[in-house]
């Protein structure tokens, strides 16, 4: 199963990235994820589930260590092609 993941850490700073999204980055950065997309307010990656799941627990860890006070994040399965899955959205 392949998964994509879109976050965001706030508080956000539009005069210099504050530590906790840099280390955010760097978590995403060094994953061995594909499709990875850094910017300023999302940031976005693919990989196989194991992969994103190992990333995300890292990245909860790191970015709310290095002051985070929000993660944002939504994870959605995704077919082989990069095209979505069956999200389920509006359910829960």
């Amino acid at each position: 199963m392949r998964l994509r993941v879109e976050f965001t850490t706030e508080p956000f700073d539009l005069d210099e990235p504050p530590r906790h999204a840099l280390v955010a980055r760097d978590v995403i950065e060094a994953a061995a994820l594909d499709a990875v997309d850094v910017g300023p307010f999302g940031n976005t990656a693919e990989g196989g589930s194991d992969a994103v799941l190992t990333t995300v627990d890292a990245l909860l860890r790191r970015a709310l260590e290095a002051g985070a006070t929000r993660v944002s994040l939504q994870v959605n399965v995704v077919g082989e092609s990069g095209e979505s899955g069956e999200s389920g959205e509006g359910q829960g």
